[in-house]
């Protein structure tokens, strides 16, 4: 042995929590760097000789009965073969773990010992999880310090939000809110400067697309939102900055959970809503109000836990705004693309939040397009006795768009039962799954029933709520009326509806050029614009497809031209009636070799 090796063999190991809070007090001005702290890593051995569940048993072994110390539970974790992989698992077996009363003293002792003074990943997590079960607020500095390990980051903030929910955000958005932007805010709440906190927190720039419903809610946390509010009730400006932490906090393309997980939301709603007539008319305040309402009316703040008439007055309140003076002119002298989408947008939904009554429908249809500046998808809002069906099941992704549910019927009801996919999770249903109902007619009824989610994530798919059953008559009546509705809809996303339904009909005018339809909407970087997409196989017209396996696909771009939808529409039907779109789209999929083989370019964007 080297004499370096020997000292290091005669050396105990650094706890972990001593190792960053070394790194930490090392850092300018005590604040940890973006995204934390991380340990070397290790190289993994080959195979892995444990299955998930016998780790798991071989893990409820290791801390029953609990070890007298540290250093035994590392011994026992070694013996059976737990691995830092396998950390993940340390939380549901401490939560299954047998522990009365009367060990409640001895298992909080030795999760402290194992947070301060635990030397590997395993221990520490063990430690950290038994402070979920028996943590008190004196262990909230030990775990805040821990949290700063991105390896340990998520067990605990979990254990903190349950302790101290203020110190769980501030923990989260020192690892977790890697933008520019937020640093100056994560930097007052680290440090303590509550002076700074609120002009840091109203110096965000005003539109927040960087900024999820996670980071929303941690940094409403994290500021303690409501209480500024009360303390400064005449700040427009940090009224308007609760409003549109409001609004991402309850994004359908995000996680609803967000919003619904944070405590003090009826609060800042009502003093967001309750003092909306101090904002300046502004768009942006005009689009954020618009927004809440929304929400209150058929997205995620429906579920909140809302004393009897309280949303309804709150809608209510906000309904009565658009008929003010000053707040009608908001945004109308605007020349930009987005702030003249947004001003469209305001005239052409601003009064669907406020046009149902009070009483809940027993089953209802509302199409959404959310804020232009936000990019916020169009989606088809399914709501029964009130309440909207995919944030309260499923929360992965937004209801699928009319488009998919409502343009080819899928939400009709036949003899003959159907599943549907009513919503995807926004990175594809193989990684997070999707929301499915079959939906099927009984004599004078309508029943949905069979819910299903797919799921390969992490996170428990809510309980399958019962068969639901619907009048019949009634239920054909909000189909219909949803399907004809264009109420929500701009002129580009109706030509484009007006030419997906004449190729539904006339499916031979793309079929006499070898084509089949695909995907038809407006565009998504240029929403003036209408996009058809369709997909090629030489001799698929006579019955004789040429490598079906491996269609091109093609795109073409329909600008809106000013003139009505509808004339805009034939036009383009008739063009591809009677001249090849083969001549004028542009491959968009599929493939080069493809593409090369048959004679068209390929596109250096693909």
């Amino acid at each position: 042995m080297s004499a370096r090796e020997e000292r290091d063999a005669l050396t105990p190991p650094t706890a972990l929590h001593d190792r960053v809070l070394h790194l930490l007090r090392a850092s300018t001005d005590g604040v940890p760097p973006r995204r934390g702290y991380s340990l070397p890593r290790k190289t993994a051995p080959d195979e892995d000789p444990l299955s998930r569940e016998e780790a798991l048993r071989a893990i409820r072994g290791a801390l029953g009965p609990l070890p007298d110390d540290p250093a035994t539970l590392h011994r026992r974790f070694e013996r059976l073969g737990i691995r830092d992989r396998h950390r993940h698992l340390i939380k549901s077996a401490v939560v299954g773990l047998p522990l009365p009363a009367e060990q409640a003293d001895a298992a909080r002792s030795l999760a402290r010992r194992l947070t301060r003074t635990g030397t590997t990943l395993l221990t520490v997590t063990a430690g950290i999880a038994l402070l979920g079960r028996f943590g008190e607020s004196e262990d909230v500095p030990y775990l805040s310090v821990l949290g700063l390990l991105r390896e340990l980051t998520g067990p605990a903030v979990n254990v903190l939000d349950i302790l101290d929910r203020r110190s769980a955000a501030v923990l989260w958005l020192a690892v977790r809110a890697g933008r520019d932007e937020l640093q100056p805010l994560v930097r007052a709440l680290w440090t303590g400067d509550r002076q700074a906190v609120r002009p840091e927190l109203i110096a965000l720039p005003d539109s927040l697309p960087f900024v999820g419903s996670a980071a929303a809610r941690r940094i409403a946390e994290a500021s303690q939102l409501s209480g500024l509010l009360d303390r400064h009730p005449a700040d427009t400006r940090l009224l308007a900055r609760a409003g549109r932490l409001l609004v991402r906090m309850g994004s359908s393309r995000d996680d609803p959970t967000d919003l619904l997980a944070y405590r003090d939301a009826l609060r800042v709603y009502d003093s967001v809503v309750g003092r909306a007539g101090l904002l300046p008319p502004t768009l942006d305040n005009a689009a954020m109000l618009l927004s809440l309402a929304q929400d209150l009316s058929s997205g995620t703040g429906v579920l909140l836990d809302w004393p009897p008439g309280r949303r309804a007055a709150l809608l209510e309140l906000l309904g009565r705004l658009p008929a003010e003076p000053r707040w009608t002119s908001a945004g109308a002298t605007g020349g930009e693309a987005v702030q003249r989408r947004r001003v469209d947008w305001i005239r052409r939904t601003g009064r669907q939040p406020f046009s149902h009554p009070a009483t809940p429908d027993r089953f209802r249809i509302e199409v959404v397009t959310g804020d232009p500046a936000d990019r916020e998808r169009v989606e088809t809002r399914v709501l029964i006795d009130g309440r909207p069906v995919v944030p309260a099941l499923f929360g992965r992704g937004p209801a699928h768009s009319p488009d998919h549910l409502l343009d080819e019927g899928r939400l009709r009801a036949g003899e003959e039962p159907r599943e549907v996919q009513l919503a995807e999770a926004d990175c594809t249903e193989g990684c997070c799954g999707a929301l499915y109902v079959t939906i099927r007619r009984d004599a004078d009824q309508v029943v949905w029933e069979n819910w299903r989610q797919t799921m390969t994530g992490s996170r428990e798919p809510a309980a399958e709520p019962p068969a639901h059953r619907f009048d019949a008559s009634a239920y054909d009546t909000e189909i219909a009326r949803a399907e004809t509705d264009c109420a929500w809809s701009w002129r580009a996303r109706t030509v484009a509806r007006l030419i997906k339904t004449g190729l539904i009909e006339e499916p031979d005018l793309l079929g006499r050029w070898d084509a089949s339809r695909g995907w038809i909407s407006s565009g998504f970087d240029d929403p003036d614009t209408a996009v058809v997409t369709f997909w090629y196989v030489p001799g698929q017209a006579v019955g004789r497809p040429e490598r079906a396996d491996s269609p091109l696909q093609f795109r073409w771009v329909v600008p809106d031209d000013g003139t009505p939808p509808e004339a805009q529409a034939a036009a383009a039907l008739r063009r591809l009636a009677e001249e090849d779109p083969k001549s004028y789209a542009r491959v968009c999929g599929g493939s080069r070799q493809r593409a090369e083989e048959l004679g068209f370019p390929w596109p250096d964007s693909v």
